[in-house]
């Protein structure tokens, strides 16, 4: 849900700029946080899906594409090792069994490649099907 979630932080950054998805992304997160104490999801999308469109249309810009996937991995494994640290025993409760965090930051490296790429897909239709339709 926090993934999905993060469309319409990009949607308003396709629509009305920059600062309209921080508008959409500051404010989903605290109605999020507000309304589902307790549940992860809107946690994750406070923690890094929110801002992601935003950060995704920045590091985007930058060329060689090499060093955009070397950023977008910096800052996904920050946040990552953080909200490992901020709520592993609150939110997920490993016992015994903890991954390690090399474990853990290797598997989530691969998820964001695979989310990236499906993410810029999603923009791209968006872009094709709706930008532009409901115009005043």
């Amino acid at each position: 849900m926090a993934a999905f979630s993060s469309i319409f932080v990009a949607a308003a950054i396709i629509e009305e700029g920059i600062s309209a998805g921080l508008y959409v992304y500051v404010c989903g997160s605290v109605l999020g946080l507000i309304l589902f104490p307790g549940v992860p999801s809107p946690l994750f999308f406070a923690a890094f899906f929110g801002y992601y469109p935003v950060l995704k249309s920045f590091i985007e810009r930058v060329r060689p594409v090499v060093l955009q996937w070397v950023l977008k991995l910096a800052v996904y494994n920050c946040a990552l090792v953080a909200i490992y640290f901020f709520v592993k025993d609150i939110v997920f409760d490993f016992g015994d069994y903890s991954p390690g965090l090399l474990v853990i930051c290797t598997a989530g490296s691969a998820l964001l490649a695979f989310f990236d790429y499906g993410f810029s897909k999603v923009i791209w239709l968006y872009m094709d099907r709706v930008h532009g339709k409901f115009k005043r």
